[in-house]
């Protein structure tokens, strides 16, 4: 880019900011619904709302304004607590939108610069190359080998070549760089673009519901209907013994109440976007909340090679002549070949070199060739990279016509049109093979020989001779071997997936200790199966060479088929398709092209994909998590379910032992728990030595549902043990309610505890590191005694003191009702033993 840096000023500081003022910033800021209202409705469309909404009013209607007050505030405290989470939620999705907004380059006062995309102003000079989008509308400036692909406006596929002499010289936001480079200066931003105008009714369109919350969508569903009939036989049961349909209709909403999970939406959004932001703290930017569902459940992760598995640094290496020779890089300079073929390989490269091997090129040319020639010619042709495998070809000319045709590519594909004899074929080959074996990657250059200006329509159809080969080492990165071994013990398979040649791919991989590089496929090999046979075959081979877009995506889908969820990296403009198709696509923070950002759901900021091994930690880490948010949901419900119904029903002494507002009191003390002390666990020890959930199980598979009813059950037995005790001992109404209570809030400390884990020890699982462990266990306990200590509350909830044995009663009963579950777990590691 120096060349275009020294003819293009750009915009000086004091015209960016006057065009600023004047035109606005390339952003489009569409009319939105208010967010707080929009929150609102939501809230006070949820179930458990709309209950406390009623039973408050009932009491106002009743008198009872003491509950009524203390409902209503609960009611503010709940909308509190969800808009804070709301808060927690936006604010996460807002960083993330921050950092997925890609930078572009722009040429200010001679210099060329990285700005934010809505940074830029009118009137801008913009770098835009392979693989970019375009940032806002404007003309071309000037151009080399430019195609853009309009499809987002036209609903055309074919990309189209443009140029600053044509008449369509002007390209549009939005639109992607097919090939080549281009500065345009800017003449539209934001909403006054082309995509802009159009662009608010892509607001309209709704993003589709994931598995996990169409499953906890049912499960809720399905909670609510139980509740509603509950709701309807004991309202029927209480007016038939007392005859007040008010009455009758408060004792019925304790109940609906007690039956809901609303916590569980909430713990869902909660974990969703708390996780994005850790990922997003560790470099991994995900785009969309879902993804952090998905990444646990990886088994397969499709890597390309260059700049993933190596370093991207394309030092060149060798150099192998016609005449048989096989030259060291500091050695170039000693034959006359040599010398040849690497300035024809350098004029087979773009001008301003931006693919790391090409640049390696120009730097070795600027200092090997004894004269630099590149001043004084000017390409007049080109054919870009295309082909199958690809090669590429550049026409100069200098101002006396003298002319210099250079094409370099995949070694096939020069040997193709170099016509090589059968004797020459194989001995370059031969050459080649063992250049490949040492892990480089070899292009084939050749010179053509074309008179007049009638330019075939294919490169292909040039006459040329072959100058010899090109090599270039890319060592792997230096923690590659620690990444594939964390992804093996993980469970997860790793397939290369690359346009190199399989020898090279191989070198690399069996320095890495790779599994199965022994087989290895091609993609024009690949593209001959059929997909039945395809689908067979992808399962045991790990490599796979030479491949192309159509290759990779067929590749993605036929793991997919075998219901395999698969990730895959790219970085490149034909790695679109398969990021878009695979389960998780990750695109490269550095060197990915803004189509394969775009393309993929999470963005690998620093190219390392040790970052994968953290993503999928977390992933796992997360679905765990909000699974053990779930089944505490689930056990604490079934109590408090049970006291409110069963007392009613078997027709008890104490046949309402909790009101509405109790059970608002533990909705308010299991919220938290379950959404704020679980989404903080620290990840298990062996989280990454399980393999990987399918994501076509159940949220809630039987075996686990089951274990979270018993353990319901046991606290129900203890709580309703407490009960009985209470009624045998002829204690009055008040004193059975506040040991049932106390039973309960100390089996629900309990329970939060023990299910830390449901396979370690809760010794072991007290070292874990939560600090909110302590708090929220601590303001439990203050609140638990405030309730008994202060005379108001304490009449409030129809409470009474107790003695000191029936506290260590109640606290006994309600720790022994959950800590039978450890002799499980301790049977559970005996058996994996």
């Amino acid at each position: 880019m120096n060349t275009t840096e020294q003819e293009l000023k750009g915009l000086s500081f004091d015209e960016v900011v006057e065009n600023r003022k004047k035109f606005g910033i390339n952003r489009n800021d569409y009319k939105k619904e208010n967010r707080f209202l929009a929150f609102l409705k939501t809230v006070f469309a949820e179930p458990m709302v709309v209950l406390l909404l009623i039973a408050s009013a009932i009491y106002f209607i009743n008198s009872q304004y003491n509950d009524a007050v203390f409902l209503s505030v609960s009611i503010l405290l709940i909308v509190a607590i969800s808009l804070y989470q709301e808060k927690r939620s936006q604010n996460a999705l807002a960083k993330l939108q921050e950092f997925t907004e890609p930078l572009c380059k722009v040429i200010r006062e001679g210099q060329q610069q990285d700005i934010k995309t809505h940074d830029i102003v009118v009137g801008d000079l913009v770098v835009i190359e392979e693989g970019c989008m375009v940032p806002a509308d404007g003309f071309i400036i000037r151009s080399n080998d430019f195609s853009v692909n309009e499809s987002i406006l036209t609903g055309e596929s074919m990309s189209v070549f443009k140029d600053r002499k044509k008449d369509d010289n002007k390209v549009f936001s939005g639109t992607t760089v097919v090939s080549g480079l281009a500065v345009i200066e800017v003449t539209e931003v934001g909403s006054q673009t082309s995509l802009g105008k159009i662009g608010s009714s892509l607001e309209a369109i709704a993003e589709e519901k994931t598995p996990l919350e169409i499953q906890i969508g049912n499960f809720i569903k399905k909670m609510v209907f139980a509740g509603a009939l509950m709701f309807i036989l004991v309202w029927c049961i209480n007016y038939i013994k007392l005859g007040n349909v008010l009455g009758s209709l408060l004792l019925a909403l304790t109940l609906a109440m007690s039956i809901l999970p609303e916590e569980i939406p909430v713990a869902f959004t909660t974990f969703m976007a708390l996780g994005s932001r850790r990922l997003m703290k560790l470099g991994i930017i995900v785009k969309q909340m879902k993804t952090v569902e998905t990444l646990g459940s990886a088994t397969v992760i499709c890597t390309d090679k260059t700049g993933t598995i190596t370093q991207n640094k394309m030092e060149l290496a060798r150099l192998y002549v016609p005449s048989g020779s096989e030259v060291a890089v500091d050695t170039f300079s000693e034959l006359k070949e040599t010398e040849e073929l690497l300035t024809i390989a350098m004029w087979a490269s773009e001008p301003i070199a931006f693919d790391p091997m090409e640049i390696a090129l120009h730097n070795a040319y600027k200092k090997f060739a004894h004269k630099d020639l590149r001043i004084n010619f000017k390409m007049i042709h080109e054919y870009p990279l295309s082909g199958t495998p690809p090669m590429m070809t550049h026409l100069f000319e200098d101002a006396n016509g003298s002319r210099i045709i250079a094409t370099k590519g995949a070694p096939e594909a020069i040997f193709e049109v170099c016509h090589l004899s059968k004797e020459e074929k194989e001995t370059v080959t031969l050459a080649m093979e063992k250049l490949m074996s040492k892990g480089y990657r070899v292009l084939g250059v050749a010179k053509g020989n074309l008179q007049g200006n009638n330019f075939p329509e294919t490169q292909q159809e040039i006459p040329f001779i072959f100058k010899g080969l090109v090599a270039f080492y890319d060592p792997p990165k230096d923690n590659f071997k620690e990444v594939l071994q964390s992804f093996y013990a993980a469970g997860i398979g790793v397939k290369i997936i690359t346009g190199d040649n399989a020898s090279t791919t191989n070198a690399i991989a069996e320095e890495i200790n790779f599994f199965g590089s022994d087989k290895a496929i091609t993609g024009q090999e690949l593209m001959k199966l059929s997909d039945t046979e395809l689908q067979s075959k992808v399962m045991n081979i790990n490599v796979f060479s030479r491949m192309f877009p159509e290759a990779k995506l067929r590749i993605v889908n036929a793991l997919k088929a075998n219901g395999q969820i698969v990730a895959m990296t790219g970085d490149g403009v034909n790695d679109g398709p398969s990021l878009k198709s695979a389960h998780i696509g990750i695109a490269m923070g550095t060197k990915g092209t803004a189509i394969a950002k775009d393309a993929a759901s999470l963005i690998l900021v620093e190219d390392d994909l040790s970052k994968m091994v953290d993503a999928v930690a977390m992933g796992r880490k997360i679905y765990t998590n909000l699974k053990k948010a779930i089944q505490y949901i689930i056990s604490i419900h079934i109590p408090i379910i049970l006291i409110v119904f069963l007392p009613l029903a078997l027709g008890w002494i104490y046949p309402n032992i909790f009101s509405p507002l109790h059970v608002i009191l533990l909705e308010l003390v299991m919220g938290p728990t379950c959404s704020i002390i679980y989404e903080n666990e620290p990840a298990e020890a062996d989280t990454m030595r399980r393999a990987p959930r399918q994501m076509t199980s159940t949220f809630f598979n039987i075996k686990e549902l089951i274990v979270s009813v018993l353990q319901g059950i046991a606290i129900t037995l203890g709580v309703l043990l407490i009960y009985q005790w209470s009624v045998h001992n002829q204690w009055n109404e008040n004193s059975t309610r506040s040991m049932v209570f106390l039973t309960l809030m100390t089996a629900n400390v309990v329970l939060t505890l023990v299910n830390r884990s449901f396979y370690y020890s809760l010794l072991v699982t007290l070292r874990y590191k939560n600090v909110l462990i302590p708090i929220i266990v601590g303001i439990t306990v203050f609140l638990v005694t405030l309730l008994f200590a202060i005379p108001y509350l304490r009449s409030l909830f129809s409470f009474e003191p107790i003695t000191i044995f029936q506290l260590i009663s109640c606290v006994s009963i309600g720790s022994l009702s959950v800590l039978w579950f450890e002799w499980v777990k301790y049977f559970r590691r005996r058996k994996r033993s």
